[in-house]
This record gives structure tokens, C-alpha cells and sequence, in this order.
């Protein structure tokens, strides 16, 4: 048996917004061992009315992965669902939205299933009784995500009856972040049921946790570096919605912070008075407080956004002396343990230095790839022997107006500049779409 691959391939695959990258081991012509990390979107690119739709694309995806595994009698090693977010884990469903592309990823039989310590499905049983458990415990923090959950569900329900107090582009931005943000109940049902198979199992990382995927991978080491769970940092709580040094954006103007006022004023829609019965100065005063309304909820689903993203795994993978990170959507706190506050942060800063190949932070968000901590201390961005991967759909989330675009541009120029960029985005879509960008390494 061969003690290391001979060669490393990575698949991106377009998802649009969304992430699936597919990472083959081989070793010789009849080794190969398979990681995929992701499987999800939110959205597709509309390029051409012959445009495939989630239901049938999805699908493609997953035949695609099947083929390069072996096709009919194939299998993956691995399954790594970095966080619960739809644009990362919708494609393992078996339902219909997604052409029950995940009966197909079932059917690889991997024998591995990673996810974050949030999505331990005996800590998730334990939080629904855990209505008196502090927010500080495990079981708390796990309870408040599922509640986080049923409040996006309303917010999108909400958006979709069109309201008319609710502008055409808060409605937009609610019901695509909402719906990224509802518990995909299929994708999470077959997630479990893969690692409950018979030859499979299942683990819930935090940071410093064995991933389990060593013994599987002769002559590759795997390294967990996030999420941090609650006994080692409660930085994950809160998203930090702006930080001068690490996002890429300068600070400009009041900031208001999430909050849950919205909500008082009801999620179901509620009738206008009519006009007869309002005096006109009411009117002007109610329009507004209309417009704060749907202002409040935008916070509000934008905080829960950031907070799953706060459960995001990061790991690092060595193979034949190069570095592959892969951090899904990790917000700043999430990296700030790993590279300013773990016992071995040091060390970490030193590991990553000098990593090959970078899997862009959450589509190239503002708060995923922190400046001063990650980004400028890659080594190899000098003369742009950085391969950098990103999977995005620009427009969908994020404003320019406000710096916090999705990709952000000032990122989007530094990946352009200081590294070799594969983005998903380049790629064709349309009736016969490109599927993904491949990325070979050698010793």
C-alpha cells in the first residue's frame, strides 16, 4: 500500500452561492480516496433561460461526484458538512428542491461524516429540555440555535407574503439570507443517517479534536482548528459586525446592532388602518416606523447569519509537505481562538504561514478572511504561488453602498493580484454548464 498520494485533486464545483469541493487522495490508478467538503446553494447564476433550475443541476453535481469516485460501486471516505447553512449542506437532501441529490451522495456510502459540535444530534435532543440550562452551557448555546432557526423560518415566511410596507429590496435580502438560515431538515436527517451506517460513524469537532480522517488518509494529516466550542472561548457568541484592523472595509457612519424589537411588532402581517381613519401626519409617521420594522428584521436575520457562521469547521490538511485550508464559512471569532487566543496560537500562526491552497472564507465575505491575522501573513502570496479557491455569486448578499458586499471587492482584487484565483464564478452556466474548476497538486 502506498504511503502517500502520488497526487492531490480538487474539485470546485459551481453551486452558485453556495460551496462543494471534492478533494481526491490517489495514490495509483486503483487507490483513490475521496473527501467532500460541502454540498449546498441558495441560488443558482440565471445565465440564459435554458438555465438549469436546483432540482435538475444538483443532481448533475452529484452524478459528477459519483463518476470521479468510482461511479456505481464508488465511495467517498468522507463527508465534511462544515455548518448548518443551506448554501452549504441543502444539496444532501433527498426531497424534491434539490432533485434528491443527496440520495446519491448516500449511496457513495462514506465512511466518515464530520460536522461541528452544534450538530450533535444527542446535544440537540438534550437542548429541547434545556429551557432552564444557561446560555453559557453546550445544551443552551445548541437550544438558542434551533430557536434561531423557527425566528428565520417566520422572517422568510413573512417576506413571502409581500407585505406593503416591506420595500422590494428588504424583502429580497430577507427572504434569501431567511431561507439560507432555515434548518434543512432533509439534508440534516441524511447527514446523520449516513454516519449512522452500517461501517460508517460520525464526529462533532471543536477545536483541537481529532478529525478521525488520518487513519483513513495514509501519509495525509488533518488538523481541526475551529470551531472553538463554549468551554474554550465564548467569542463565538457574537459576531463582531465590524473591526477596523481585520475587515476589509474602513468604518463609516453609526452602526446599529442586531436586534429583536422587530419582532414585538409581530412576524404575521398585520392590515393597514384605513387611510380615512389615519390622519395624514399619522400616515407619514407610520411609514416610517414601517420602514424601521423591516430594517429591525434585516438585523435581526443578519445576526443569526453570522452567529451559524460562527460554528464553522476549519481544517487543515498536509500532504506531501503543501497545506490545504478549508474553513467554510469561519467569521472572525471563530479565527481569532484559533490564531490569537488557543494555548498553541502561536503555533497555528506558524502552520498556516505557509499554506498552498486557501478555500476563500464564506464566498469572499468582508469578516472570513481577517487581514492582519490570515491573510497577510500567507508567505506565498509573494510572486503568487497562493491557490486560492473561491465559490460565489456576486450580488446576492451585501450591499456596496455599505462595504459589505459578497465578494467584497477589495478582497476580490487582493486574490486577482497576490494569488492564482479559481472562481466558480468564471465558469459557464447555462444549458450545458461547466461544472468545476480542477486544481492538480504533485509532490
Amino acid at each position: 500500500m502506498p504511503n502517500q498520494p502520488i497526487k492531490v485533486e480538487i474539485r470546485s464545483y459551481q453551486v452558485g452561492f453556495g460551496d462543494c469541493f471534492l478533494l481526491s487522495f490517489i495514490y495509483s490508478a486503483r487507490m483513490q480516496r475521496h473527501v467532500l467538503i460541502d454540498f449546498g446553494t441558495t441560488e443558482l447564476p440565471s445565465k440564459g433561460t435554458k438555465s438549469p433550475k436546483p432540482s435538475t443541476y444538483m443532481p448533475m453535481v452529484a452524478a459528477d461526484i459519483q463518476r470521479v469516485c468510482g461511479g456505481d460501486k464508488g465511495r467517498l471516505t468522507a463527508v465534511v458538512a462544515t455548518h448548518r447553512h443551506a448554501d452549504h449542506i441543502s444539496g444532501f437532501g433527498t426531497d424534491g428542491r434539490t432533485g434528491e441529490s443527496g440520495s446519491i451522495i448516500k449511496a457513495l456510502r462514506p465512511k466518515l461524516v464530520l460536522q461541528p459540535w452544534t450538530e450533535d444530534p444527542d446535544a440537540a435532543k438534550d437542548a429541547t429540555k434545556a429551557t432552564r440550562v444557561s446560555n453559557r452551557s453546550r445544551k443552551g448555546f445548541v437550544a438558542g440555535l434551533a430557536s434561531m432557526h423557527e425566528v428565520a423560518r417566520q422572517i422568510a415566511a413573512l417576506a413571502a407574503t409581500n407585505p406593503p410596507w416591506m420595500s422590494a429590496a428588504v424583502r429580497k435580502e430577507l427572504a434569501f439570507i431567511g431561507q439560507d438560515n432555515i434548518a434543512n431538515l432533509s439534508a440534516i436527517e441524511n447527514l446523520i443517517a449516513m454516519g449512522e451506517a452500517r461501517g460508517a460513524r460520525s464526529r462533532y469537532l471543536n477545536y483541537g479534536d481529532s478529525s478521525g480522517l488520518d487513519a483513513l488518509l495514509p501519509g495525509v494529516s488533518v488538523r481541526v482548528l475551529g470551531p472553538p466550542d463554549l468551554t474554550q472561548t465564548e467569542m463565538i457568541r457574537k459576531q463582531r459586525d465590524r473591526d477596523p484592523d481585520q475587515f476589509w472595509h474602513l468604518l463609516a457612519g453609526t452602526q446599529h446592532g442586531a436586534t429583536g424589537r422587530g419582532l414585538a411588532l409581530g412576524l404575521k402581517g398585520r392590515t393597514r388602518a384605513p387611510e380615512e381613519r389615519l390622519p395624514i401626519e399619522g400616515r407619514w409617521f407610520r411609514d416610517r416606523l414601517e420602514k424601521m420594522r423591516g430594517q429591525q428584521l434585516l438585523e435581526i436575520v443578519r445576526s443569526l447569519d453570522s452567529q451559524m457562521n460562527n460554528t464553522s469547521v476549519i481544517l487543515l490538511f498536509e500532504v506531501f509537505g503543501k497545506k490545504l485550508l478549508f474553513p467554510g464559512d469561519a467569521q472572525l471569532e471563530n479565527w481569532s481562538y484559533a490564531l490569537e487566543d488557543a494555548p498553541d496560537a502561536a503555533e497555528v500562526r506558524d502552520l498556516l504561514a505557509d499554506v498552498d491552497v486557501y478555500k476563500v472564507g464564506h464566498h469572499g465575505s468582508l469578516n472570513a478572511t481577517p487581514r492582519t491575522l490570515l491573510w497577510e501573513r500567507f508567505k506565498k502570496r509573494k510572486g503568487r504561488q497562493l491557490q486560492t479557491l473561491l465559490s460565489t455569486l456576486p450580488g446576492k448578499h451585501g450591499h456596496t453602498a455599505s462595504n459589505t458586499e459578497v465578494p467584497r471587492r477589495t478582497l476580490l482584487e487582493r486574490l486577482e493580484t497576490e494569488s492564482h484565483l479559481l472562481n466558480t464564478n468564471d465558469l459557464s452556466f447555462g444549458a450545458t454548464p461547466e461544472l468545476c474548476n480542477l486544481l492538480t497538486l504533485t509532490p
